[in-house]
C-alpha cells in the first residue's frame, strides 16, 4: 500500500513522500526498507532515530526524532499500528467455498458467501449469516445461530442452541455450550443435572484457543459485545461478562459470576462463584477473587516471585501468623492495663 493511501485510511498527517510503497509493519529495531513501524513510548526515541524503516507512525511530539524518514502523525500511534496491521494483514481465510467433505444438514440455512472447510459438520436448524467462515473439523450443533462475518477456526465445537453475533472470531479448539458442572449428591452418588440454559455471545467478540464456555444450568451464559477472551480460559455456567471487558489467558470463572463492563482481568486469575464485579475494575495477574467488588480500581492478591530461600522463610512465617496474632493481642491487653494503672 502506498503511504499516501495509508495516511488517508488512518486519517493521519503525512510528512514526507506519499509514494513510498509499504509492504508490511515491523519492529522499530528490525524494520527494513519498505516497512513501517511505530513509536508509542517516548523512551525509545533513540531507537526511532536509528531505525531503517521507510516510514514511522508517531505523535506530533516525536516528529523531531524521526531522522528524516517519512512519518504518519496521529494522536495514538498504538491504535494506528493496530489499524495498519489490519490493512496489511496477510492471514489466509479460515475456509474458501464449501468443501466436498463437509456434512451440512438439509435444514441448515447458509448466508451469502458462506465458506465451510473440510470435514466440518453443520447440524439441523443451523443458521449462518453472510460471509461466515467455518474452518475444517468444526462441529456446529442443532439450532445454532451465527452472525455475519464471524469466523470459527479449525476444530471448534459449538453445542446446540448457542447464539454467536456478527464479526466474531473463535480460535481453534474452543468449546462453546458444553455442560455446566451441575450435580446433586444422593448418599455419595453424583446425579447429573441437565444443563438446559444456552450460551449467548454478542458481536465483535474474540475468543482464544482452547477456551471453554459452559451453557447455563437454567438461565443463559452471556458474553456481551466487544469482549476479548484469551486462550485456555474456563467460563462456567451462568457467567455474564459485560461489554468491552478483556480476559487474559488461563482465567477461571466459577458459576454465576457477573463481570461488569470495561474490566481488565489479568492472566490465571480465579473467581469464586456467585459474586459480582462492578464496571471498570482491573484485576492483576494470578489474583484470587473471593468476594464481590463494588468500587472501580485495581485489585491484586498474588505473591510476587522470590528466591526459594526467601519464599520458604515467608511460608514458614505465614504458618505461625495465628500464634503471632494472639500474642500481639495479649501484649496490647497488658499494655492497656499498665497505662490504666499509671493513669490512676
Amino acid at each position: 500500500m502506498q503511504l499516501e493511501l495509508l495516511a488517508k485510511a488512518l486519517d493521519a498527517k503525512l510528512v514526507g513522500s506519499g509514494d513510498i510503497e509499504i509492504t508490511r509493519i515491523a519492529n522499530l529495531k528490525t524494520a527494513a526498507v519498505g516497512e513501517i513501524s511505530f513509536l508509542s513510548d517516548p523512551r525509545y526515541r533513540s531507537v526511532l532515530t536509528e531505525s531503517q524503516a521507510s516510514a514511522v507512525i508517531v505523535r506530533e511530539d516525536d516528529l523531531a526524532h524521526v531522522g528524516g524518514k517519512a512519518a504518519l502523525v496521529v494522536s495514538d500511534p498504538y491504535v494506528a499500528f493496530a489499524k495498519t496491521a489490519q490493512l496489511l494483514d496477510t492471514t489466509p481465510p479460515v475456509a474458501v467455498g464449501i468443501a466436498p467433505s463437509a456434512v451440512i444438514d438439509k435444514t441448515a440455512v447458509l448466508g451469502k458467501n458462506t465458506a465451510v472447510g473440510p470435514n466440518a459438520v453443520i447440524g439441523p436448524g443451523v443458521v449462518l449469516g453472510d460471509n461466515v467462515q467455518i474452518g475444517p473439523g468444526v462441529i456446529i450443533g442443532q439450532n445454532v445461530k451465527i452472525g455475519a462475518f464471524t469466523k470459527l477456526y479449525g476444530n471448534v465445537s459449538v453445542y446446540h442452541d448457542v447464539e454467536i453475533g456478527e464479526h466474531c472470531l473463535v480460535q481453534s479448539g474452543t468449546v462453546i455450550g458444553s455442560d455446566g458442572f451441575g450435580y446433586a449428591n444422593e448418599r455419595g452418588r453424583w446425579l447429573k443435572i441437565p444443563q438446559t440454559g444456552h450460551v449467548k455471545i454478542g458481536s465483535f467478540v474474540e475468543i482464544g484457543a482452547c477456551t471453554c464456555i459452559d451453557r447455563g444450568a437454567l438461565d443463559d451464559t452471556v458474553i456481551e459485545d466487544n469482549v476479548i477472551i484469551d486462550n485456555l480460559c474456563q467460563i462456567a455456567h451462568n457467567v455474564r461478562i459485560g461489554s468491552g471487558t478483556a480476559v487474559a489467558g488461563g482465567t477461571t470463572f466459577a458459576g454465576s459470576v457477573k463481570i461488569g463492563r470495561y474490566c481488565i482481568i489479568g492472566g490465571t486469575s480465579v473467581f469464586n462463584g456467585h459474586i459480582e464485579i462492578c464496571d471498570g475494575v482491573t484485576i492483576s495477574g494470578m489474583c484470587m477473587v473471593m468476594r464481590s467488588i463494588d468500587k472501580p480500581g485495581i485489585y491484586s492478591s498474588g505473591i510476587p516471585a522470590q528466591t526459594n530461600k526467601e519464599w520458604r522463610l515467608t511460608a514458614s512465617r505465614v504458618l505461625h501468623i495465628n500464634d503471632m496474632y494472639h500474642k500481639v493481642n495479649e501484649l496490647e491487653r497488658r499494655l492497656q492495663a499498665l497505662e490504666g494503672s499509671s493513669a490512676k
